[in-house]
């Protein structure tokens, strides 16, 4: 099963992928958000004289051991997308599924786009993911979730495997009875998860990662083993780790240098991986 990682601009080269060549596609672009996208890694130690207070006030020093940061700046956002998301439709095998992550700012003209390039009886689902963390403004609602745009190639004949995707307690599971109980229930199209916890063991310091679980349930739903995934704004490389845990053949897009670095300590030690543009250390 072999496995692509490409360092670059992604429109060249989504435009060399054979046509009809991928099974599901997954992208969590950048959102637009006028801002400079970073993550500060610390290393915390113990220490009497430390800058931090922590657990039954014991202090602690923390040192910074490095930062990671792309620009998230776009003048014409939708210019910007649109040739990749034509290419995105060639690349599909005619079973295909692309799913768009985008933030709230976003969804609405993106989702116009991609009626216009997919139709819009293509359009399979909006999937939010909810989520709870960080500061809450009390100027508004606080925004704590995402949007996914879930697109199918041919609405006729699309994958989907109900059955493989991992099931997720009742919230009221005694009035469903012991049976139903156990075996849990489908997700509906709201995803209630958490982001990657800072002291996770998936944790990679990289800006804007995505949990497991969230690229999990993709993967699941929308391929067979052995499938091809494609990730054109690749990231940590989240969607391959999965593609590595489920069995699908993956490729990796990126034009950070810092997300490569990241992806080539993820995946050290995972055979049958061609590296394009970059060589990993």
């Amino acid at each position: 099963m072999q496995n692509h990682i490409y360092f670059g601009d992604n429109l060249p080269v989504l435009r060399k992928l054979p046509a009809a060549s991928v099974n599901l596609i997954y992208i969590d672009p950048p959102f637009n958000t006028g801002k400079s996208q970073s993550r500060t890694q610390l290393k915390t130690q113990r220490a009497d004289s430390g800058d931090r207070t922590g657990f039954k006030g014991q202090r602690y020093q923390t040192t910074k051991i490095g930062s990671m940061a792309y620009t998230d700046i776009f003048d014409d956002y939708l210019a910007f997308l649109e040739p990749r998301l034509k290419e995105a439709r060639r690349v599909l095998a005619s079973d295909g599924t692309l799913y768009f992550h985008i933030d709230y700012r976003e969804a609405h003209y993106c989702k116009v786009l991609l009626d216009s390039i997919f139709g819009r009886a293509s359009f399979l689902n909006e999937v939010i993911w909810a989520y709870d963390y960080g500061a809450r403004t009390k100027r508004k609602w606080p925004p704590k979730h995402d949007t996914i745009l879930v697109y199918v190639k041919d609405p006729a004949h699309y994958t989907f495997n109900a059955d493989a995707v991992e099931r997720i307690p009742y919230l009221a599971p005694g009035l469903v009875g012991a049976e139903k109980a156990a075996r849990g229930k489908l997700p509906t199209d709201t995803w209630w998860h958490t982001i990657v916890p800072t002291n996770s063991r998936e944790k990679t310091g990289y800006p804007t990662q995505k949990p497991l679980g969230i690229l999990r349930r993709v993967v699941q739903a929308s391929s067979k083993p052995e499938d091809t995934v494609l990730d054109f704004f690749a990231g940590s490389g989240t969607t391959g780790a999965v593609c590595v845990e489920l069995g699908r053949r993956f490729i990796l897009l990126d034009d950070n240098p810092d997300a490569l670095h990241v992806m080539a300590k993820r995946f050290a030690g995972v055979q049958n991986i061609q590296w394009h543009g970059f060589k990993p250390m």
